[in-house]
């Protein structure tokens, strides 16, 4: 079972980028997918979910408008879209999964099973 994110980089800030999240080793096509992010000195928090079927989307505050979330189960990955980028984006993302996500865990990553080892996203100012 194995998450591992691409997509990362160095960017400036007002600029987008876009990571993704390839799954293998079991479907996760069931799964509720999720991204982190963890910044120098920081606790992880939560950035964006998507149910299993795409029909519900939950996004941290500072991030909505800007970021989005989205998955293919075809293929088993899920991306997200970053536009506006800020210097506070910076932070190491995360992708996780869990097959027990409910809508009281989807934004605590104790709710998560699964997770990549991260994609450095850097905004220059």
């Amino acid at each position: 079972v194995q998450l591992v994110e691409s997509g990362g980089g160095v960017v400036q800030a007002g600029d987008s980028l876009r990571v993704s999240c390839a799954a293998s080793g079991r479907t996760f096509r069931w799964d509720t997918m999720a991204w982190f992010r963890q910044a120098p000195g920081e606790e992880r928090e939560f950035v964006a979910a998507i149910t299993y079927n795409g029909a519900s989307t939950y996004n941290e505050d500072s991030v909505v408008g800007r970021f989005t979330i989205s998955r293919e189960n075809a293929k088993d990955t899920v991306s997200l879209q970053m536009n506006s980028l800020k210097p506070e984006d910076t932070a190491v993302y995360y992708c996780a999964s869990g097959p027990l996500v409910t809508r009281a865990t989807v934004k605590t990553a104790s709710g998560y099973l699964y997770w990549g080892p991260g994609t450095q996203v850097t905004v220059s100012s």
